[in-house]
């Protein structure tokens, strides 16, 4: 028994551990080893960092097939699922579910309560005022010194007003906001600082929901407010989907936006495509193609088999995890020809930046109005924009999120 044992830990400790380092010198492209696991091992086990191990499965088909797959569970409660890091497990281990982590029927009913501000139809009326938002940032940018760090002056501004209108949470708040739904993205978080941070915005939402439901407005906190008035939600289950739509409707947005500003700025033949169009077309094609190249949510979406699955060749057992690496898929030959180079006239929109199946991100529309507008609009009123300092010097992400820490730019 004790040489099994040893065995075992030999075997796992032999394997790579995941998340995998990106090539500093190719910061666009997946990990080198994601890539070689995709050409020659695409369903392999690889080691998380609690020495556990799990199926990573790397090809777009296999891909897209588990994520529509049932037989799949994302509730990361169930022994055997793959966390990211200490943090997430404990946070996992003491919170109640939400959304994120319900499987069907419980996420289907929560999800229908908020899909209906996320239509296409509902998003497009929101154009004017995101355009607004836009103009206002980028005339506070042109009015002050450079260079500017683009993330602070646009790119985690916009999102967060958009999604504070949306929620109809004061803006003012929003340092309050971004500062704690940030730490829990952090793969070298604590699981005191994912805690305390967890605690407090969750406080804050709990909060603002008795006040909706108090004194209601035109919101989609209001919404939540009323269907928890109404017994539909919890107070727990409401405060848990405010925290989830503040924190996804901001953070994410906010790191495609400057590393696709920074992809178009190492790409100028493709910049000057979407800086000198005047189709809408061609910048939505261009948003689609920048978020099948980037992919920056690079940590693998994780699920858990309830049931024996055969995926790739190989039977992945009930009780084992499994990790899905998107990046992968959206830069697979076979699907997207040429991969490494962005291409901004190419037809992407199968891509799964978004993910894929019933889990798949309820926010896109917003996420696509806000990064066409933002392309577009800083390109066109900031023709001459360009780094401020070498690519080498640009601070990347390694979180759950990929992206830049700052992007100093000039014109």
């Amino acid at each position: 028994m004790t040489d099994t044992v040893a065995d075992a830990q030999a075997e796992a400790e032999a394997l790579p551990e995941f998340p995998f380092p990106r090539d500093s010198a190719c910061p666009f492209a997946p990990p080198p080893e994601l890539r070689r696991l995709h050409a020659e091992k695409p369903v392999s086990r690889v080691r998380l960092f609690d020495g556990s191990t799990h199926w990573l499965v790397a090809r777009y088909d296999d891909q897209r097939a588990l994520y529509a797959d049932q037989r799949l569970s994302v509730d990361v409660t169930k022994p055997g699922f793959p966390y990211l890091n200490e943090a997430f497990r404990e946070t996992a281990a003491q919170t109640p579910p939400s959304i994120l982590n319900m499987d069907d029927p419980d996420h289907a009913r929560i999800r229908r309560m908020v899909t209906s501000p996320f239509t296409i139809k509902r998003i497009e009326a929101l154009r004017p005022a995101v355009q607004k938002m836009t103009d206002d940032l980028i005339d506070a940018m042109l009015a002050g010194p450079k260079p500017v760090d683009l993330v602070e002056a646009f790119s985690l501004p916009l999102p967060s007003l958009v999604i504070c209108a949306l929620l109809g949470v004061p803006y003012e708040d929003h340092d309050f906001f971004q500062r704690n739904s940030s730490v829990g993205l952090r793969r070298d978080v604590t699981p005191e600082e994912s805690r305390a941070a967890f605690g407090e915005i969750f406080g804050y939402l709990g909060g603002r929901l008795d006040a909706k439901a108090a004194d209601p407005g035109e919101d989609l906190l209001s919404d939540i407010a009323a269907r928890m008035r109404a017994g539909d939600l919890t107070r727990m289950e409401a405060s848990l989907l405010g925290v989830l739509l503040l924190g996804a409707g901001h953070e994410t947005s906010a790191n495609m936006i400057a590393l696709g500003v920074l992809a178009l700025l190492e790409h100028p033949d493709q910049l000057a495509v979407v800086r000198d169009t005047d189709d809408p077309k061609v910048v939505a094609n261009a948003t689609e193609e920048l978020l099948r190249y980037l992919t920056v949510v690079h940590s693998g979406q994780r699920r858990l088999a309830l049931e024996d699955i055969e995926i790739g060749g190989q039977v992945v057992r009930a009780g084992e995890g499994v990790i899905i690496p998107g990046a992968t898929g959206n830069w697979e030959p076979g699907h997207f020809p040429d991969p490494e180079r962005l291409d901004i006239t190419r037809d992407a929109r199968r891509h799964m930046a978004f993910g894929f199946g019933i889990h798949q991100c309820l926010g896109q529309p917003l996420a696509r109005l806000e990064l066409q507008i933002a392309y577009r609009t800083l390109f066109r009123r900031i023709p001459e924009l360009r780094l401020a300092v070498g690519l080498e010097k640009v601070p990347f992400k390694d979180g759950i999120v990929y992206g830049v820490h700052e992007l100093p730019v000039t014109w």
